[in-house]
C-alpha cells in the first residue's frame, strides 16, 4: 500500500505543472468540446433534411409537420444552446437548450431503446451539468445600504450529479459489443476511474485519466475519416466520434472546477 501511494505521489508532482497551464485554457477547449456533438449534429440535420425527414416519418410513424417542427426545434435549440455554452453567456439557459434537445432526441429517435445510446446520451447530459458547476452564485444586494441575501450556492449538486453522470459512458462500452478479455480488462480499468470521479477522490486527476483514455479510444475506433465506401457507416461512426469528444468536454470542465462540494476531496480539506 505504500508504495501504490507513493507512486500516486509522484504521479501527481510530475503531473501537477503541466496540469496548472493547462487550465488556463481547459474552459474554454473544455465547452468548445462540449458542444462540438451539438455543432456536428445541427450540421448533419441542414445537410441531410430531406433524409432526416424520411427516417422521421417512416421509421418513427411522425407526421409531415411534426417532423419539420421537431427537426426545426432541436437545430434551433443546438445552435443557441452551443452558442451560449461558448460564449459563456446566459449558462442556464444554455444549459436547458442542451438538455432540451438531448431530450427531445432520446424520445423522437428511440435512443431509448438501445442502452448503449442512451446510457451515452445520459453521459451527454452530465457534461451538460458541468457548465452548471463554472457558475456558482453569487450575493444578490436587495437595497442598497441594507445586508445582502446570500442565494442558495447550487454548483456542488450540479457538479454531484454531472460526476455521476458522466462515469455512465463505461456502461455503454461494457454493454455494447462481445465481452473478451481485454475489453474486461479496459472495463475494469474504467469501472475503478469512474469510481474515482463519481465519488470525487482523486477527481481531477481521475477527470484527466478519463479524457485521455476516451480520446485515444476515439482516434482509433471511430476514425471516421477513413471511411470513404460507405456513407451511412460514416455518419454512424461519425455521429459517435463527437458523442464521445463532446463527453471528453464534460471531463475537461470537472477537471478545470474541482469535484465540487459534495466529494471526498473536499470532505478531506475540512481535515
Amino acid at each position: 500500500m505504500e508504495t501504490i501511494q507513493e507512486m500516486v505521489h509522484r504521479f501527481e508532482r510530475r503531473i501537477k505543472y503541466p496540469m496548472n497551464r493547462f487550465q488556463n485554457i481547459a474552459p474554454f477547449v473544455g465547452r468548445f468540446l462540449l458542444v462540438s456533438a451539438f455543432l456536428e449534429d445541427s450540421l448533419r440535420i441542414y445537410t441531410q433534411w430531406d433524409q432526416q425527414l424520411n427516417y422521421l416519418e417512416k421509421y418513427r410513424s411522425f407526421y409531415q409537420g411534426a417532423s419539420h417542427l421537431f427537426l426545426a426545434l432541436n437545430l434551433g435549440l443546438m445552435l443557441i444552446g452551443s452558442f451560449l455554452a461558448i460564449a459563456k453567456i446566459r449558462m442556464h439557459y444554455a444549459v436547458i437548450a442542451l438538455f432540451a434537445a438531448v431530450t427531445s432526441q432520446i424520445l423522437g429517435y428511440g435512443l431509448f431503446m438501445e442502452w448503449s445510446f442512451f446510457l451515452r446520451n445520459i453521459s451527454m447530459l452530465g457534461g451538460i451539468l458541468m457548465l452548471l458547476s463554472e457558475s456558482p452564485s453569487k450575493p444578490k444586494v436587495i437595497f442598497g445600504g441594507l445586508p445582502t441575501v446570500q442565494e442558495l450556492d447550487r454548483s456542488p449538486y450540479f457538479a454531484l450529479f454531472g460526476r455521476v453522470l458522466l462515469v455512465l459512458l463505461f456502461g455503454s462500452f461494457f454493454l455494447n459489443g462481445k465481452m473478451s478479455i481485454l475489453k474486461l480488462i479496459g472495463s475494469g480499468i474504467g469501472f475503478v476511474m469512474s469510481l474515482m470521479v463519481a465519488i470525487g477522490f482523486k477527481a481531477k486527476y481521475s477527470a484527466l485519466l478519463m479524457a485521455v483514455f476516451l480520446v485515444l479510444f476515439n482516434v482509433i475506433m471511430n476514425n471516421w475519416w477513413s471511411i470513404s465506401q460507405d456513407a451511412d457507416t460514416r455518419n454512424f461512426v461519425k455521429y459517435n466520434f463527437f458523442q464521445i469528444m463532446s463527453i471528453v468536454g464534460g471531463f475537461i470542465l470537472l477537471l478545470n472546477t474541482g469535484p465540487g462540494g459534495f466529494s471526498v476531496d473536499e470532505k478531506k480539506k475540512k481535515f
